[in-house]
């Protein structure tokens, strides 16, 4: 355990040491340091936050499980007021004033989370059962999802719901039980797409890059220019063209394209392995958390961290359309940071309690648990 936890702490160090750098690199022609410095204390707060979560017990998350989603859900409300809401390219998905600005559905992943995590503990041996297996848990999450689709926000959303079907798979739902809802909702999303306008065109865009590179598909054509200018090694730190105004949102979501510029086809390839190595640590201490809530709030962190990059660089290298998400540790964006980093710490707590290879392993979802129960 102690190799997993050394090794997960070292591959969030890397990422965090590499956005910074890069992020300077990106924004300081235009803003000068302005991103880095609010960057830099958005992950001062998320440090904190990580390391409290590290200290304390995890289960403590189990008294606050409900109470943090309905927090979440009244965030989610909030972005829809005026003049607390902050609306940016058609979308209310911040609340804040000015410069300082908090995306609440940063905070209802996590919260959603926590509350499947322990919801599926809780209601172990009733998880194979249809109504308080999904349809209970899938009431909540639902209502989450359906807040962060109307901002709009579809990536989230899917990103989501991912983690969400993800968690309670593990939990012991049956696949026959998950796969009808999955499909109904993949059918409602493609038909939202399909009476959305600007989402159809960044779709089209994607099948047809060429057609449209001066058009929808110009942040993702120039992307693609920037990873091929990038070759094996890069053009050198700071030397690259891109960030100049040719990739929108260079500094965010699109981020990945400046270290495939400057740093080259090695570093993106490294950044890929170091996500895989993390998604492994996550996983071999989500096999080894001495209960069910621990085992299952470690999936769900962990498959959030990995789905999320998975998608961020699937985006910029036109693998998948066209669609704005932080890549982890990375990207700028403080609220994304804040999570990540907290949901980091709490993953580090359960492996800190973990059950150790010379002891008896034994299933986490069974009546008897090793771990206290916190009611």
């Amino acid at each position: 355990m102690k190799l997993a936890t050394t090794t997960l702490f070292f591959c969030v160090a890397a990422l965090l040491s590499l956005g910074m750098v890069i992020l300077y690199s990106s924004s300081t022609a235009q803003v000068g340091t302005h991103y880095l410095i609010m960057q830099l204390a958005w992950c001062a707060l998320g440090l904190i936050g990580g390391t409290i979560a590290a200290t304390l017990d995890y289960h403590l998350l189990k008294k606050i499980s409900l109470p943090l989603l309905i927090f979440a859900v009244l965030l989610l409300l909030l972005v829809f007021v005026p003049h607390i809401g902050i609306k940016v390219n058609g979308a209310r998905r911040w609340i804040g004033h000015g410069s300082i600005r908090f995306q609440p559905s940063e905070l209802a992943k996590i919260a959603l989370i926590i509350f499947i995590a322990y919801y599926g503990e809780r209601h172990q041996r009733l998880m194979r059962s249809f109504w308080r297996g999904l349809v209970v848990p899938g009431m909540f999450a639902a209502f989450v999802l359906a807040l962060i689709f109307v901002e709009p926000d579809r990536g989230c959303t899917i990103l989501l719901a991912a983690v969400s079907g993800t968690m309670l798979i593990i939990a012991g739902v049956r696949l026959q039980f998950i796969i009808p809802p999955a499909l109904a909702g993949l059918t409602a999303l493609a038909f939202s797409f399909w009476h959305d306008p600007m989402r159809m065109k960044r779709i089209l865009a994607w099948l047809h890059p060429e057609e449209n590179r001066d058009g929808v598909g110009y942040q993702a054509y120039q992307a693609m220019i920037a990873l091929g200018t990038g070759g094996w090694t890069g053009l050198g730190l700071g030397n690259g063209r891109q960030k100049l105004g040719f990739v929108p949102e260079h500094h965010t979501d699109f981020i990945f394209s400046i270290i495939g510029e400057e740093l080259g086809l090695i570093a993106t390839i490294a950044v890929v392995v170091v996500f895989v190595i993390l998604v492994v640590c996550g996983i071999f201490i989500a096999s080894r958390a001495r209960d069910a809530f621990g085992l299952l709030l470690a999936s769900g962190i962990t498959f959030m961290i990995g789905f999320q990059a998975f998608i961020n660089i699937g985006v910029v290298t036109s693998t998948l359309p066209n669609k704005g998400m932080p890549l982890p540790f990375i990207s700028y964006g403080g609220s994304n940071l804040l999570v990540m980093l907290f949901a980091v710490g709490i993953l580090l707590s359960i492996a800190r309690q973990a059950v150790e290879p010379t002891q008896k392993k034994t299933n986490p979802f069974d009546e008897e648990s090793t771990s206290p129960q916190l009611t």
